[in-house]
């Protein structure tokens, strides 16, 4: 089973990343980009959830290590025996 995370700022956080990432686009020519918002992406490979069982942990995973869920937000997509499950 595979999880895919995506952790990014929440909204109204200024990310310092993404306006240095989005100066340097203009710098090497490409315009029109507006602006640039950076985060994070995680592909965990975990052993199936046994049976009965809702969701393997990757909420408690996020709010543990993965995201400061002061600043940021996640959301994840598990991929298991190619069905695809969405969670924020």
């Amino acid at each position: 089973m595979k999880a895919k995370v995506y952790v990014t700022l929440k909204d109204g956080i200024h990310d310092p990343q993404g306006t240095a990432i989005c100066h340097a686009l203009s710098a090497l020519g490409f315009d029109g980009v507006q602006a640039v918002r950076a985060g994070k992406y995680f592909e965990i490979e975990m052993t199936p959830a046994p049976s009965g069982t809702s969701t393997p942990p990757i909420d408690k995973m996020c709010e543990k290590l993965l995201a400061n869920t002061v600043i940021e937000k996640y959301r994840y997509e598990i991929i298991e025996d190619g069905i695809k499950m969405e969670g924020v």
